[in-house]
């Protein structure tokens, strides 16, 4: 069976990374994980990637404008035959010209509900305003922030003495087993965006 190429981004620890590549390389998978970038240089994600064996690469920015930036990445990326970029992490917005090379390619995971709570520290912000269901989110990556179509959403409880930690770390769990779960239903050839909808075949 042949299996799709995975790239991913990674900005810090690598959760998301690890459960992606604990799921792939189950006998069963339609996919593998074929390179990892990070744009920070000791990132925990990409010193485990190093551990693994698979190729990788620290790009940094230092010096260069965005879309030199990117465009270093997109070539990495298509070395590699990627067919589909993972963000798991990757704390930098993609710019127009990256999204446009993956055009309904690009995948990320969010720790809300979207579009509630979009950006940064979103399960401090759910606990903020009080919500009793937050959950995780993985969506195809637009030019805006956490704002692409919706693929796959998990709900989870917020209990009454959860704290920010807490709350993460039960989230977190269940965007290990989602994410891998799009992805899988991408190389499956199962999804298919009608306007802001995305359709599971």
């Amino acid at each position: 069976m042949k299996r799709g190429k995975v790239g991913i981004l990674l900005s810090g620890r690598g959760s998301n990374f690890l459960a992606i590549h604990k799921n792939s390389i189950k006998k069963e998978s339609n996919f593998e994980i074929s390179v990892v970038i990070s744009n920070k240089k000791n990132a925990r994600g990409l010193l485990k990637a190093k551990e693994l064996n698979i190729p990788s690469y620290y790009v940094s920015k230092k010096g260069k404008t965005k879309q030199e930036y990117e465009r270093e990445i997109i070539n990495i990326l298509k070395k590699h035959s990627v067919e589909l970029v993972c963000l798991a992490g990757y704390m930098r917005l993609l710019g127009e010209e990256f999204i446009n090379e993956f055009k309904n390619k690009i995948m990320n995971i969010h720790p809300s509900l979207l579009p509630s709570f979009k950006g940064l520290d979103a399960q401090r912000q759910a606990i903020e305003y009080g919500v009793k269901i937050s959950g995780c989110t993985v969506h195809f990556v637009d030019n805006g922030l956490d704002s692409g179509p919706i693929i796959i959403q998990k709900a989870i409880e917020v209990k009454e003495g959860d704290d920010e930690e807490a709350l993460s770390n039960r989230i977190l769990k269940e965007e290990h087993k989602i994410y891998s779960k799009a992805i899988k239903l991408f190389f499956d050839n199962k999804l298919e965006i009608k306007g802001r909808r995305v359709i599971i075949k």
